[in-house]
């Protein structure tokens, strides 16, 4: 029997209504939301800084909460980040902070901030922070802890500082050293389009650098964004719209790490371009041919306790970038764990809390005690 059913026009007219208002209120309160992401509040974990030199800071983080004393670890942990973004990717918020985490579970943080570099600052090279800057912030660290030892945790470009510290110096007190996503192995640009960019046949560093002084930080976000332009430039907004937008606690998530994407810092014009040219182009550090100080840097000069994590969906830093480094290093104790994330969900994604800070918490007290 055919179907006689006849929609009412006034009841068609009335849901459609209701859904052009339902869209417009959504789309109101996504405009409220990205507009108001640059205001919010961000780095709450308390702090004190306890060492300055130039734009550079070292802070000490405090607990949130009472602190068992059976639970502080004796052995200090630094923070060491890029130098082409802003650290607080470690200090989100409340409750999304890698920092407050640690700090809560009785280590004792402290964070180097590189600052943000002036004119003034363009002729810093990548080295000078890891073996001028960096020893004296470590030594600074020891006397405010009052301690013999430390750990050092790198991210990103931060890593890669990490590692040519701990080789140049080691005969620093140097006990466990983690490195995150860790830019290190350039000798396969295949699957990296940054790398390609980054050839010589296609980028003159030299030109950009003696005519900016310094590389805009506009300029590394828009290239960042580039290799996953849909993604960056849609997909996160689209991703707020549909999936977290009637969730507060995932708008606010959501709001910060967006936040800390859009509020880079410049790269020193002679960082940038000695790690364009040594790093990148050379694959210097891995091939045993990188010189600081009159000396070859020796990966084997590395002893310490180590934890290397390699993000499996890294696009920024591809797994191969950060693995090859287990056969070089000497460290007796050494562990690689790649993690099913992201370069930044890695560390700030939903499921940072539970798939890698406790993993972290857990390698580094038991080797800090």
């Amino acid at each position: 029997m055919p179907n006689s059913y006849t929609p009412d026009p006034a009841d068609m007219a009335q849901t459609l209504t209701e859904a052009l208002y339902d869209s417009f209120e959504r789309n109101l309160q996504s405009a409220r939301i990205i507009s108001e992401s640059n205001s919010i509040q961000v780095g709450q974990t308390p702090r004190e800084v306890v060492w300055s030199l130039n734009k550079m800071k070292l802070y000490r983080y405090l607990p949130t909460e009472p602190v068992d004393p059976a639970k502080k670890k004796p052995v200090p942990l630094l923070l060491v980040y890029a130098l082409i973004n802003k650290p607080y990717i470690f200090d989100l918020r409340p409750n999304g902070s890698f920092i407050e985490y640690m700090v809560n579970e009785g280590f004792d943080v402290f964070l180097l901030d590189w600052g943000t570099p002036g004119l003034e600052d363009k002729n810093t090279r990548f080295d000078d922070y890891a073996v001028e800057y960096l020893p004296r912030a470590v030594r600074r660290m020891l006397k405010v802890a009052d301690a013999k030892e430390f750990s050092m945790l790198g991210y990103c470009i931060g890593a890669a500082l990490a590692v040519l510290y701990a080789a140049v110096y080691p005969q620093a007190p140097l006990r466990n050293l983690i490195l995150l996503t860790a830019p290190l192995d350039f000798s396969n640009t295949d699957d990296n389009i940054f790398a390609t960019w980054l050839d010589r046949r296609f980028f003159n560093v030299d030109r950009m650098v003696n005519s900016l002084g310094n590389v805009p930080s506009e300029l590394i976000e828009f290239g960042a964004k580039m290799l996953k332009p849909v993604e960056n430039f849609v997909g996160a907004y689209t991703t707020l719209y549909w999936d977290f937008i009637d969730d507060q606690e995932s708008v606010a998530n959501w709001q910060a790490l967006q936040k800390w994407i859009h509020d880079g810092v410049p790269v020193a014009g002679e960082a940038f371009r000695q790690w364009v040219k040594e790093y990148i182009r050379g694959n210097e550090l891995i091939k045993g041919e990188h010189i600081v100080k009159g000396q070859v840097v020796d990966l084997a000069n590395i002893e310490a306790n180590f934890l290397n994590v390699v993000a499996k969906y890294d696009h920024l830093v591809p797994p191969h970038q950060s693995t090859s480094v287990m056969d070089l290093i000497s460290s007796e104790d050494k562990r690689l764990d790649i993690i099913p994330a992201g370069h930044v969900g890695l560390m700030a994604g939903r499921n940072a809390r539970y798939k890698l800070w406790p993993k972290l918490a857990a390698w580094l007290e038991e080797r800090s005690q």
